[in-house]
Formats: structure tokens, sequence, C-alpha cells
């Protein structure tokens, strides 16, 4: 069955609000503040009027079929409303009432009923259930049973969240970031988050996305909608939550959607080129660098303020942020110098001090020049005195000097408040109507612009996840064995359950040798590896300090570069996780890992390898050899190559550790988990 276009529920031209109480009655209230121009039934069977409009016996009684809905009753009665809304022809419904899936836990009814509330609307859209419903605020029109902060715009940005305390809150922002639209998802029973994404994004006055997500249900949706973005040059920013075991559980009882691991939903959202952050403040100044700019080109930014305590700030939290300020070039050094007189210290950050504070003139000049260079944004500490207080007008000449700056500029440039309190909404109003980016405070705004340039998202489509059954884990040899018939490079080994099986090493094996005990996951903590043994004396002896029922004898790698570690997970809600870093037996204690969803190629690879701590050693740190990058691109490809192969069979391959040198890299140690395609 098709399902029929979400245009209409989000952009009515009449609602119906079904229910007479107070959540209802305050629909009808918001639908009047914000300005919808539309016609507003009442459905209630027993009162004439609701909030001075005539009220309607019966769906079946209206007028016409309505654009959008609001259904304000229990959950049972929701589905007998989405039932005749559905048969009537209506556009789409909120389905305000809890209870269904999301509380499975608590109602052994809740996920039959939403079974049922799927059946009763057919083809016809619905968000929810556990829902609030939506804002539009660039068309006048809400389906909005509560209070809300925001107001009419000609463009803005959209935001979905599945929470609806959330949504109330990012309305009553006073950032001045313009919303478009505020969209609630509930449990995602039929619509789910990116389909509406996918529906405001088409609106040509909407310049950019953001998402709240506690749970990601469909990867292939998810994906579509960042193919979308990309081919309309409107950015994503995603909030994810679901770090904490308390988060994710949280999710699972508010929403019914699974959370799934952090580090997968992070490899997934930074593979889709979506910016993800991980706070509501930098959320909203990332969709207002957007809304002003569009995404940053690079972390070069240049500072101007007037006080040396500031422009320090503005070095140590831009450099704790990756973001780099480059040095002036001559001729910015010299048209400064003219401008600002010899007593200023030039560079970047400036502290340009307050010798120019009145003249217009020598501020547009001195921002001028600092900014013209190949920087991605420009920016000018400013902070505005309390109007309540104090006389403002001193701060004029500042800002005329920026927004003179800025229509002449290349670059886009934005006012930073060093604290949120000092940037008044109405100032930064004002400032975006001239295209200048209001900024609160220093900390956001840096880790803001920090996250405001995104990279271009793969082309490959993601490998789906698929779960399989009967899953058991693969001895150490049988999972070497079978990766090598991939390709992967393994040492030379023999396997026994005796030294009488290890008689032939002597002619099969290069000395030195590792004796180790199979059986055991952690082998090295439980004394089941020998390293460096030269004859059978020394493997007898290693033998007797283990207590395994078969080993296996095989050739030490020597001169190792360094040891990594090969992961791949299956994540059953982002797809299968490659996890790359540092290996061996300090594994968990350096924590230095890097993750991406496959499947990646060589590009891929090279760049998060590049972001571990210990990059600089696979170069050749201080002089030192560096590793076969082919090598290890190699060994690397050979992982993803089995995984694509045994989809649905998979659940976790590691090599831990991959020993690198200069000429090769071999896999010392290999564990597969796997079991049937259902």
């Amino acid at each position: 069955m098709t399902r029929k276009s979400l245009e209409r529920l989000l952009r009515p031209k009449s609602v119906a609000i079904i229910g007479g109480g107070a959540w209802c009655r305050n629909v009808i209230k918001t639908c009047h503040t914000i300005g919808f121009d539309g016609a507003i039934w009442p459905v209630h069977p027993s009162k004439s009027t609701v909030e001075g409009l005539k009220a309607y016996a019966s769906i079946e009684d209206l007028p016409d079929a309505p654009d959008a809905s609001f259904i304000g009753v229990n959950r049972n009665a929701s589905i007998d409303v989405l039932t005749s809304l559905s048969q009537r022809g209506a556009g789409g419904a909120v389905c305000f009432a809890s209870g269904f899936a999301e509380a499975t836990a608590e109602l052994e009814d809740g996920a039959d009923l939403q079974a049922r509330l799927l059946n009763a609307a057919a083809d016809m859209p619905f968000l929810g259930p556990n829902c609030y419903g939506f804002l539009n605020y660039l068309d006048g029109c809400a389906l909005w049973p509560d209070q809300h902060g925001g107001q009419r715009v000609q463009s803005g940005v959209a935001i979905i969240t599945q929470s609806s305390n959330i949504a109330i809150n990012l309305t009553m922002q006073n950032r001045a970031v313009p919303l478009a639209s505020v969209v609630t998802a509930g449990n995602q029973a039929q619509v789910d988050l990116c389909e509406i994404g996918m529906a405001l994004l088409k609106d040509p006055r909407v310049t950019c996305l953001g998402l709240h997500i506690e749970g990601i249900n469909n990867i292939r949706s998810l994906e579509k909608l960042s193919n979308l973005s990309r081919e309309l040059k409107k950015p994503i920013c995603i909030l994810k939550v679901g770090k904490s075991d308390q988060a994710q559980l949280a999710s699972v009882s508010h929403t019914a959607s699974l959370a799934g691991s952090h580090t997968g939903a992070s490899a997934l959202i930074n593979r889709l080129g979506c910016a993800q952050v991980d706070d509501l403040s930098t959320f909203l100044e990332v969709l207002k660098i957007w809304h002003v700019a569009g995404p940053l080109t690079s972390h070069k930014i240049a500072s101007a303020s007037c006080s040396g305590g500031e422009a320090s700030l503005m070095a140590d939290l831009g450099s704790a942020f990756g973001l780099r300020f480059p040095d002036l070039t001559g001729t910015q050094a010299s048209r400064m110098r003219t401008t600002l007189g010899p007593k200023v210290a030039l560079a970047n950050p400036l502290d340009y001090h307050t010798y120019i504070w009145p003249d217009k003139n020598l501020m547009q000049q001195t921002f001028d020049a600092l900014f013209d260079t190949d920087i991605a944004i420009g920016l000018v500490v400013l902070d505005f005195p309390r109007a309540d207080r104090c006389d403002i007008s001193d701060w004029e000449c500042a800002l005329e000097a920026i927004i003179a700056c800025r229509k002449n500029a290349h670059t886009p440039i934005g006012i930073v408040g060093s604290l949120p309190d000092t940037m008044p909404e109405a100032m930064a109003q004002q400032l975006i109507r001239a295209n200048v980016i209001p900024f609160n405070g220093m900390d956001t705004a840096l880790r803001a612009i920090a996250l405001a340039r995104i990279d271009e998202p793969s082309p490959i489509p993601i490998l789906a996840p698929q779960t399989p059954e009967n899953v058991a884990t693969i001895s150490e040899a049988e999972a070497k064995t079978a990766l090598a018939k991939f390709g992967l490079r393994i040492p030379q080994s023999l396997k026994g359950s005796s030294i009488k099986d290890f008689q032939k090493a002597d002619g099969s094996l290069q000395k030195p040798w590792v004796l180790k005990g199979l059986g055991l996951a952690h082998k090295s903590e439980n004394g089941a590896v020998r390293v460096g043994l030269t004859n059978f004396a020394e493997v007898i002896n290693a033998q007797k300090t283990m207590n395994c029922d078969e080993y296996l004898l095989e050739e030490m790698i020597e001169n190792p570069i360094t040891e990594l570690l090969i992961a791949v997970t299956l994540d059953p809600a982002h797809g299968y996780v490659l996890t790359l870093g540092a290996g061996g037996t300090l594994t968990e204690l350096l924590q230095d890992t890097t993750s991406l969803i496959l499947p990646v190629t060589e590009a891929d690879v090279t760049k998060a390898l590049n972001n571990l701590r210990c990059a600089p050693i696979l170069d050749g740190y201080r002089g030192a050899q560096a590793i076969d990058c082919k090598a290890l691109w190699q060994a690397i490809d050979t992982v993803q190559n089995y995984v694509i192969a045994h989809r649905g069979q998979v659940q976790e391959v590691e090599i831990n550790p991959l020993i690198c040198t200069s000429t090769q890299a071999i896999a010392v140690d290999a564990l597969i988990v796997q079991g049937d395609a259902q």
C-alpha cells in the first residue's frame, strides 16, 4: 500500500481537533495565536461548541475531509478515530495518546494496540503515537497542545525530535535561531523521523535540518535522508542520545526506538556526512551557522577582540576544539599596522585594544584586513551590556563596522559573546538580518564552528545488519585459516594436543616460536602465551605451565614496528562497525581507537587512522621506520571482505594483534563469532 504524502498533513488548510479536553482546547488556541487562517473543526459527540467554534458530533459530519487532525482521545478510542479519518480521506493526523509499543514493559497490550493503530490508518500518514504534533512557523499552522516560544519566519531551520518536551524547550531558545518547523515523531509507529525530514528538506524555505534522535530504527531511511540532504545542499545536524546504559534504557521506554551502541551510532552519523553534537546549545549554534552561511569550508579561523584576555581565551578554546588560527600574511600586517598604529601587537587572534573604538571606519578597515585571507570564518568578540541597566550606544560603532565588513567579505563573519548572557536576542536577530552570525558564548561558539564543517558522505550503500542465530566462537586456529582464505597473512603454525604433534616443527617452522594454549579468550592474562622459544625443551617447559587441551605453535614475527587492532562488530541498530586502533595487551588501557561503518574504502581508512594518537608511529616516528600501509589496508580489506561474504552469519571478527612491520602486516591472533543466517 502506497502511503499518502506528508505535505498535506504538515501544511494543512483545514484541521480537525478531536476531543474536548484541555489539550484539545490548547490546540485550538495555538492555531489562533500562530495565525492559522484555515478552517478549524472541533469534533465532540456532545458539545455544540469548543473554544467558541462550532463542534461536530462526528468525523462523518465534518464539512470536508480535514487536511490534518489532532487526535486527543485515549489510546483505545484513537484507533476508531484513525479508522474514520482514513475512510473519510483525511490528509493525516497527530496521535497524542501514549500506551502503545513504547510502553510494552508496563502494558501487555501495547504492541497489539499499535498494530491495530497501523491497520486503522491504512494509507493515511500519522505522527506518533505519544507525540505533541508539529509547529509550522513558515505557513502559520500548528497542531500543538501546549505553549511554545516560536514566531513566524520567512525561512529557517527545521527540527525533528522524538521528545515532545525537548521540542518545547527548543522553541523557547533566545539565540535568534529562526525556526521554520518543529516536529515531534513520538514512537514512529508509522512515519519515522527520516520521512518527516525528507518532506521538510524539500521545502525551499528550509535551510538545514536538526534531528534529536533517541534511536535509529531504519538505516536505509536515514541513508535516503542523507542522500537528499547532499542533493539539496542542506546539511543535517544530529544530537543522538544514548551514550550511557541509563540513556539507552530511557530511550527504549520512551519511544520504543532501538538505541543501539553509541559507537555504532557515531560511526553511522559520520559515514552519512552529518554533523554530530552532544548538547542542545551546540545543536542550535550549528544550525544557526548553517542558516546564515551554510557549511564551513575548513577549521581555519581569525579572531579579533579588544582585550588580551579575550584573545587568549579564544586561542585556548579554539585549539581545544581543533581550530587553527593562521599567521597573518605580510599584506594583512601592513594594512592593520596602518589602522592600528605602532602600539598594537599584530597577531591572530588579534587584540586590537580600544585606540580605534570610536572610529567606525578604522574598525572596519581592521576587520577587512584580518578576514581577507584563507579562513572559514572571521570572528569578533563583542559583549553587549545589559540594556536594562546600561547604555549600549557606544557599541553601535563596532556593530556598524562589523556589518559593513560583512557586506564586502568573501567569508562568513560572526560576533561572539564571551558569555551566552551578553548576546541579547534582539541584537542577534538584527545581526542575522545583516547576514552576520551571532554566537552565544565562546565555548559553544567555537565547538559549533569546529562541527560546522562536514565531510562528503560516502556514496557506497551501507552494509545492512543481519543478526545470526546459534552463534558460537571459532577457535583461533580455525579463525586464522578462514581469514587466510580471503588473503589475510598469518604466521606458519602447527596445531596439536601434545608435544609429539610439534616434533616436525624443526623442519617446517622458522625459529623463534610462540606457543599458545587454545580455548581461552584472554590468553596473555591466563599465562597461555610463551614467546621466543628456540628448542623443544623450551616448548615442553612452556606447555607444562598451561592447562589446555590444544596448543598452537607458530613462527614468531620479529622486528615489529607496532601492534594494531582490527575488529568488526555487528550492531543491529547501525550496521557492521569496524574498529581500528592500538592493539596488543594494552588495548583496553590505551583506548586509542576509531570506528567506521562497513563497507569502507582505503581513503576512509587512511583518514580514520590519522585520527589515532598512535598515528605518528605508523608514519615513522622521529626517524623510525614506517609500517607498510598498503599491507595494513590489505589486512583490513580482507576482514571486510570476509564479513561481506558472511553477512547474516558474522557477529564479530577480531584480530588483536595485527603485527605491522616495514614490509608486512600479519595477524598473530584472531577470533570469529558467527552462526546461522536467519
